[in-house]
């Protein structure tokens, strides 16, 4: 079981982290079973979970051996299990959402943006976090419809606040430099079904008390936030791949109050001291 509250102050590449409980676990009157009574949707099975992906990360591995021993400089050796399911296509581009067919751990199941419209990030700024303008991130990820999220070019985006997740979102870095600062960062707060692939998240400052959208129908008033990379806030089913986080002032991804089905893979944390936050609260 996961701790109530545990920070991890190193600085390094996790190569796979998957999020799935936290909290108080309480027995029943026979003492046979356990509940967790905040968690309504914790899977009953958690160890078959950390053996498939090590069942998947085994089978990758050993792909690439056999494939280096042939010496065939034609096929794909990644020899990771999510890089295998879609980098291997060299037309992955022209079918991005086979990427949510890529998941693994206890977030496999986040669909993202599946199913909704692409959606194209052309304009960089971030002048209005209350009425944001159409092209911009900020924009893409209240709307209430599922929408798979990609750039036109590769940008730097600093934003004024922090930046609010509705859920059915997918943010799809992938085939530019996509860069995410400024203020507040990226808050998923009581949503579901994210995707975040191969985005940079740094210097991330506090910001708030002010009105920020979270839909294209509300508007409300934020408190200060602790300028985390990534703030995870009673959210469900999120999958964080392939992305760098560096030089917040709080967590680089903090996943707390409930949060569960949640896979963090393949990404590279560096220069900073207090990376994660996994828990019930961050007191």
């Amino acid at each position: 079981m996961a701790a109530a509250s545990m920070m991890l102050p190193v600085s390094f590449c996790i190569l796979l982290f998957c999020f799935f409980s936290s909290c108080c676990l309480l027995v029943n009157a026979a003492g046979s079973q356990f509940f967790n009574l905040t968690l309504k949707h914790q899977h009953p099975y958690p160890d078959s979970i950390a053996q498939d992906v090590q069942r998947q990360v085994n089978e990758s591995l050993s792909r690439r051996r056999l494939l280096l021993s042939t010496q065939e400089k034609d096929l794909c050796q990644t020899g990771n299990p999510i890089d295998d399911c879609w980098r291997c296509d060299p037309n992955w581009a022209q079918n991005r959402e086979r990427l949510a067919d890529c998941g693994i751990g206890f977030g496999r199941g986040a669909l993202g943006g599946r199913g909704g419209q692409i959606y194209v990030v052309t304009d960089s700024s971030d002048h209005d976090p209350a009425n944001p303008t159409p092209g911009t991130l900020r924009y893409g990820v209240i709307q209430d419809v599922p929408l798979w999220i990609v750039f036109a070019s590769s940008m730097v985006i600093k934003l004024k606040h922090e930046l609010i997740f509705n859920s059915y979102k997918t943010v799809d870095g992938r085939g530019a430099s996509v860069h995410i600062t400024g203020n507040g960062c990226l808050t998923l707060q009581y949503v579901n079904h994210v995707i975040i692939h191969n985005i940079r998240i740094y210097n991330c400052k506090p910001s708030g008390n002010t009105n920020v959208a979270s839909s294209p129908t509300h508007v409300g008033f934020r408190g200060r936030s602790d300028g985390d990379g990534i703030s995870l806030f009673g959210a469900q089913n999120i999958w964080i791949d392939h992305c760098t986080l560096s030089s917040c002032t709080d967590g680089l991804i903090d996943a707390i109050m409930g949060s569960t089905g949640i896979t963090i893979s393949n990404n590279y944390f560096s220069h900073h001291n207090e990376v994660m936050l996994m828990g019930h609260d961050d007191r």
